[in-house]
């Protein structure tokens, strides 16, 4: 059984871990589960995330309940079926798929996963940035995985619900390294929601208004625009903005003309910040990214590092945030590696050979 530290991270780190032990089929034991934290030990979305796991993956746990600061994982064999999990509050359904999403590339049948929560809540990647940023471009490299929204949940009631669906897949190493160049970003697309009570004073399509004129005088034709109302337990509103790459990078058996990577960027509402401001925020996050060097942005880098490990390849990241640091710490116990090269110009290549996957 592997022993992991866990004071020094947060619930990245513990999902991360879970999804490891599960792929390789190597029990863990991870104490002081975010002991450094104002308040340590699990939260009832993590607890949640290794219930949901343990389900997936058939395993035997101990420490699963909000509050454990200790928390025993034994995998057993993911052969797939429907499992449904609910978090009980606004917990991030979008980190909760997280924890299972990498089981993709070991699954030997269909899985499904319901699970009710928030889809959009503030230190998590909004639900459209899962849908139409993240797993496209895994799609890309074999990971076969899809989600479908029931319904919106916003902080701090939460109430949304969602399916993640993933398949038996056949990876291919991960082709990022080729598309540095982040200025020839070819366009973007704007999605900004709302929640039905904010419809008169038209919050979506101030949203996407203020994006897509401040995009297009940046030079991005914006080629998709949605704006969406819908009916969710408290008022909430989310932008999403996408941007397509070049499609300059090898993808599987070398082939250059399929492959797009994307970038991201979102802002929430929040109650007395106008629609303008929001949208804004998620302007200049798109646009530091595409001043910056990599082939993903900043955010997705960090949730790249496991899939990286698993299918091998390379990705070039614009920074190296604590959170790729811990992650790639995280993998050598499991016998996954992933190196770095720093340039001298700015920006970082990660590496991996993958791992032999039977």
């Amino acid at each position: 059984m592997i022993e992991i530290d866990g004071s020094a991270g947060g619930g990245q780190l513990l999902r991360s871990a879970i999804a490891l032990s599960a792929i390789t089929d190597t029990p863990i034991r991870i104490e002081d589960v975010r002991g450094a934290r104002e308040n340590p030990g699990l939260k009832i979305q993590h607890a949640t995330a290794v219930r949901a796991a343990a389900a997936v993956a058939d395993a035997t746990i101990d420490g699963a309940d909000p509050g454990d600061r200790t928390v025993e994982f034994d995998p057993g064999q993911i052969t797939g079926g429907h499992h449904s999990v609910e978090i009980g509050t606004a917990g991030s359904l979008t980190l909760l798929f997280e924890t299972i999403l990498p089981m993709a590339s070991v699954a030997e049948a269909p899985i499904r996963l319901r699970a009710a929560g928030g889809t959009d809540v503030a230190w998590s990647p909004p639900f459209a940035y899962l849908r139409r940023v993240k797993l496209p471009l895994l799609r890309r490299f074999g990971f076969g995985a899809a989600v479908d929204l029931k319904r919106r949940g916003f902080y701090p009631k939460g109430g949304g619900a969602a399916t993640l669906s993933i398949f038996p897949s056949e990876i291919e190493p991960i082709g990022l390294a080729g598309a540095a160049a982040t200025a020839d970003v070819r366009g973007a697309r704007v999605y900004a929601i709302a929640e039905e009570s904010l419809a008169d004073a038209e919050v979506a399509e101030r949203m996407a208004a203020t994006a897509t004129d401040a995009l297009s005088e940046n030079g991005h034709d914006v080629g998709e625009r949605v704006i969406e109302y819908t009916s969710t337990k408290n008022p909430g509103a989310v932008i999403t903005i996408r941007g397509d790459l070049p499609a300059t990078v090898p993808g599987p058996n070398g082939d250059v003309s399929g492959i797009r990577p994307a970038v991201g960027a979102s802002a929430l509402g929040e109650p007395g910040t106008p629609s303008e401001e929001v949208a804004s925020e998620a302007v200049d996050r798109f646009d530091r990214f595409v001043d910056s060097f990599g082939a993903v942005d900043r955010y997705l880098a960090d949730q790249l590092v496991v899939p990286l490990a698993i299918a091998g390849g390379e990705v070039a990241i614009p920074t190296v945030t604590d959170h790729v640091t811990s992650s790639i710490e995280l993998l050598e116990p499991f016998g996954l590696t992933v190196s770095r090269e720093d340039r001298a110009d700015g920006g970082t290549i990660l590496r991996s050979p993958g791992m032999e996957i039977t």
